[in-house]
């Protein structure tokens, strides 16, 4: 009798203890045919109610109108959700949106790191010489005078082009020479006929028309459309089958892709970009970019006034780099910015990739923005534990 007592109340805790819900709420990311690697965030000793605390705060719009967060830590996903935003399609408003894993979203400026990542590609392919190689070759119709004539790859990608371009007024006024581009009817003829202001490689001025020239030299070389360039040998081997490059004809009838803004893609494919660069440039035991592309590319240039630090920053080969410090560690931080809140961030020391997307398009004025969220929670979550 005591034993079949005993069974029964075994049997009611059993019962009890297999229903009782989940009450860490943690964000499990879902695997999804075994594309990226993932774990538990417990199992890094990271607490999952801290993560949902971090989710709260986004939903109370304490950071304003984030649509994706994935943090990505020791290599492994260890957080990913989506929220409910108003946002865009290329300058043009779509509403709200309920982002998800397979929302596509614009990444804005990320999409000149993608220029630049094709052009490492193109390089070791032999379509191009290198980064030292005179862009004149690549338009022989067009004569190149003066300080022109001596323009390289490198220039570009360095955005130390020395042309006269305005990039303080914001992209909703008409007088910011990217819109002026967008405009035009030919983006290589007003990137190429602007004067210059200074001697070549000498300062630093972000220049959209800058990867505008290098995806035309691109697809000059490879005699392939840049959206064509990028899916072949890019997207497709990161198993990345669905996105979108808006063209100029949007706005002014141009069938030109936009190369420094048009890009569309999704968080999770923002992250595959972020591990490609994490595993210098392997997927899936397969070398995508070419090692010393991905070294050179995030490997300081050109430096400038930091408008995120106190110092100075540096600009690689379309990619952003600062130095950063987290509790008494220093780092460099290695970011692809993007218009509006689209960012990849990478801390290669300490192991960690971060993905932010966002509707705060044309809106430089928020203190609580991504990085803000990066250093302010995230951080915290993920080093103090």
């Amino acid at each position: 009798m005591k034993q079949t007592i005993w069974a029964i109340i075994i049997l009611i805790l059993f019962l009890s203890c297999k229903n009782k819900p989940n009450t860490s709420n943690e964000q499990i990311p879902e695997l999804m045919n075994n594309e990226l690697p993932i774990t538990l965030s417990t199992q890094l000793g990271i607490d999952s109610l801290v993560l949902s605390s971090l989710t709260t705060k986004i939903e109370k719009q304490e950071y304003p109108n984030i649509h994706s967060l994935l943090i990505m830590k020791n290599g492994l996903l260890i957080y990913e959700n989506y929220f409910k935003g108003y946002d865009e399609n290329y300058g043009n408003a779509i509403g709200l949106v309920q982002h998800s894993d397979t929302t596509l979203h614009d990444v804005r400026s990320i999409s000149k790191s993608v220029v630049s990542i094709c052009m490492g590609i193109a390089i070791n392919q032999g379509l191009i010489k290198g980064v030292n190689q005179n862009i004149s070759q690549f338009f022989p119709n067009i004569e190149f005078k003066g300080d022109k004539s001596k323009w390289t790859i490198h220039h570009f990608l360095t955005m130390t082009t020395g042309l006269v371009w305005d990039k303080n007024s914001p992209y909703n006024n008409p007088e910011n020479d990217e819109i002026k581009m967008t405009d035009s009817h030919d983006a290589l003829d007003y990137v190429l006929n602007k004067p210059l202001k200074t001697a070549p490689g000498k300062k630093f001025n972000y220049n959209g028309g800058a990867t505008q020239v290098l995806a035309k030299i691109i697809e000059r070389a490879s005699n392939m459309t840049l959206y064509q360039f990028v899916k072949e040998y890019l997207f497709l081997p990161l198993e990345i089958n669905h996105f979108e490059w808006n063209k100029y004809s949007v706005w002014n009838g141009s069938d030109e892709f936009a190369a420094p803004s048009g890009l569309r893609l999704t968080s999770r494919d923002l992250l595959k970009i972020g591990l490609l660069f994490r595993n210098k440039g392997v997927w899936k035991n397969k070398q995508i970019i070419p090692k010393e592309w991905v070294i050179e590319a995030i490997s300081p240039k050109i430096d400038f006034p930091s408008e995120v630090t106190d110092g100075n920053e540096w600009y690689g080969y379309q990619f952003w780099i600062w130095p950063d410090i987290f509790n008494d560690s220093e780092f460099n931080m290695v970011a692809a910015i993007g218009n509006g809140g689209q960012n990849i961030f990478w801390d290669l020391k300490n192991d960690l990739i971060v993905v932010t997307t966002a509707g705060n398009y044309n809106n430089r004025s928020i203190k609580n923005d991504p990085y803000a969220l990066l250093k302010n929670e995230v951080y915290p979550i993920v080093f103090y534990k």
